[in-house]
């Protein structure tokens, strides 16, 4: 996954991390998107589950910066941005395509999964949230506009340079 890598034409994803210093494009649509429930990718992802679709090896590029790699198992690589910390790739070095995930698209509505994998992990209340109170959008507190006043993510776009506007 080389930075230098030249990624085909057709239909083109771009990604990467909350703060802007891993950045990465695929063409073409993501194979096999998936919500996967095994604990190595809870543990990854700090959540229930953890999103993934793969994309050819010859498809994608990382664009911006490199990613820190931990080896979660003998097979399996994870890429995670070493600044901010958010989990990027699930890879197996020597297969052809490498495995994304989904959330860290800059349209991640685009890429809807088809199917759970490892449900026998899959936490038992999930049927029930849909029946969860649900929060008004139109209020909001003086903390969440504090929040979105100083909001330092990097924008769902790719930037010719990051940081911008003199952030640290």
């Amino acid at each position: 996954m080389a930075g230098g890598a030249q990624v085909r034409a057709g239909a083109s994803h771009s990604g990467g991390c909350q703060c802007g210093a891993v950045r990465y494009r695929a063409s073409g649509e993501p194979g096999y998107p998936h919500v996967c429930h095994c604990r190595m990718c809870q543990k990854a992802a700090g959540n229930y589950f953890l999103p993934l679709g793969s994309f050819m090896r010859v498809d994608f590029a990382i664009t911006r910066g490199e990613p820190k790699w931990f080896r979660s198992s003998d097979l399996v690589r994870r890429g995670f941005c070493g600044d901010c910390g958010t989990p990027l790739f699930y890879d197996i070095p020597e297969a052809d395509s490498v495995n994304i995930t989904l959330g860290s698209l800059d349209e991640p509505d685009a890429v809807k999964p088809v199917m759970q994998s490892n449900t026998g992990r899959k936490m038992s209340w999930f049927h029930a949230l849909d029946t969860l109170p649900v929060e008004p959008d139109d209020e909001s507190s003086e903390r969440e506009g504090a929040i979105a006043a100083s909001n330092h993510q990097h924008p769902d776009h790719d930037t010719s340079h990051w940081p911008s506007g003199g952030q640290t």
